[in-house]
């Protein structure tokens, strides 16, 4: 099914993300993303994990469980508004996420791993969407926001963070 973003319907917030992914479906962009993810962090060594480009911000496996849980907060938003609930819905706060995600107990491969599983399902979660769904609304963190825009935001945060892994992390 051909899709494009309504940016009509999409904070500006998430302009930039959006941006990054949409000269395609939705689907092919979640699934073109989740696949330069696997790509990127198959390469990057278990010593790197703990690596910080500069003190105060996050590791790699912090940063990968920072794209992780929001792609489980976006697609949660989407289940709720795509089932036609019209639930206000609060936003979340990432930084205090980061320190209680446990990352630096896991390994590169768990972490790649469940954000693979993870993406089998958010693929899962908006196939099933018919195309009414996708153009429901709901409102999450005072956002007017689409279903279909969700899943922009969650290929293009994804796809945001893979360059600021690439710019940041692995320059060498």
């Amino acid at each position: 099914m051909k899709t494009t973003p309504d940016f009509s319907v999409l904070p500006k917030y998430y302009h930039h993300y959006v941006m990054l992914v949409q000269n395609g479906s939705l689907l092919d962009a979640l699934e073109q993303s989740g696949k330069n993810l696997v790509s990127l962090l198959g390469a990057v060594p278990e010593s790197m994990g703990e690596y910080r480009y500069e003190p105060g911000k996050w590791s790699i496996k912090e940063l990968i469980c920072h794209m992780i849980d929001a792609e489980r907060i976006f697609a949660y938003r989407a289940l709720r508004f795509g089932r036609n609930d019209s639930t206000d819905l609060p936003g979340f706060e990432e930084n205090n996420y980061a320190p209680e995600a446990n990352a630096h107990a896991r390994s590169m491969e768990q972490l790649l791993a469940e954000a693979q599983r993870l993406r089998k399902t958010t693929l899962d979660l908006f196939a099933s969407f018919t195309p009414e769904m996708l153009q429901r609304k709901g409102t999450a963190n005072k956002n007017l926001v689409s279903v279909l825009n969700i899943g922009y935001i969650i290929a293009g945060h994804e796809t945001h963070h893979l360059n600021v892994l690439k710019e940041r992390y692995l320059k060498a």
